[in-house]
């Protein structure tokens, strides 16, 4: 197999997926995805699709350069079992690890060079999180912000430019945000994180020695879970 080979895991999304991919840019090749909609958690299905996707593709854990996870924001439960099999992975295959911001990956889903960009995804509690994406001279979304949760109508309120939403925020709350005249939405079927495009922007980050110390390795929550929420309530009585 030419160029780099990654094995991505995506599970921000209630879409989950696996991919396995070389190389990055104009070298950058799919081998393999393997998404699904499970009725049950994803760490009941997670471990079964990365068997399949090895099998499928012939690849054995020594062929692999690295490990790429979804770093999120997204769902905690979701990004907490796709860490902790990322993890395993790297730690018992002594690969590296590659953490991929899941905004970053869900913005190449589309190409837009006259507008902003924001990707939205559903951060419950009448919430999104949300980040904003400008075209480089490559054609390549680059990030202008970091993921803030922000509710559907605040967002629409601040914007003042003409810009395309992509992500389940956006099929979430679609006539809230609509009823900003400068906003467009892409198509359903575009906006979910894939796996692949987590894969194709990790090869670009393992060349550039952008990996992640697996010891210390946490995702990007954005904002505190319940969990912690109810225990700083606790603490502050």
């Amino acid at each position: 197999m030419d160029g780099v080979l990654i094995l991505a895991i995506e599970t921000a999304s209630s879409c989950g997926s696996v991919s396995l991919t070389t190389g990055f840019g104009e070298s950058f090749h799919l081998l393999a995805e393997c998404s699904s909609q499970p009725d049950v958690t994803h760490s009941r299905r997670l471990l079964g699709s990365i068997d399949w996707l090895m099998n499928t593709a012939g690849a054995g854990w020594n062929d692999l350069d690295g490990i790429a996870i979804s770093l999120g924001p997204g769902s905690f439960t979701g990004l907490r079992i796709g860490m902790a099999a990322a993890k395993s992975i790297v730690m018992a295959a002594g690969k590296p690890l590659i953490g991929v911001p899941t905004l970053d990956a869900l913005a190449l889903n589309v190409s837009v060079n006259d507008r902003l960009l924001c990707c939205l995804l559903d951060a419950r509690k009448q919430q999104v999180y949300a980040g904003f994406y400008r075209t480089d001279e490559n054609g390549l979304p680059r990030r202008i912000s970091d993921p803030v949760a922000v509710s559907p109508a605040g967002l629409a309120e601040g914007l003042d430019e003409p810009v395309v939403l992509i992500g389940s925020g956006a099929r979430v709350y679609r006539d809230i945000l609509l009823e900003n005249d400068l906003i467009k939405i892409v198509p359903e079927y575009l906006s979910t994180p894939r796996a692949s495009l987590v894969g194709q922007l990790a090869g670009e980050m393992l060349a550039a020695g952008r990996t992640l110390d697996p010891a210390s390795a946490v995702p990007i929550y954005v904002r505190a879970s319940e969990a912690e929420v109810n225990l700083r309530r606790r603490q502050a009585r």
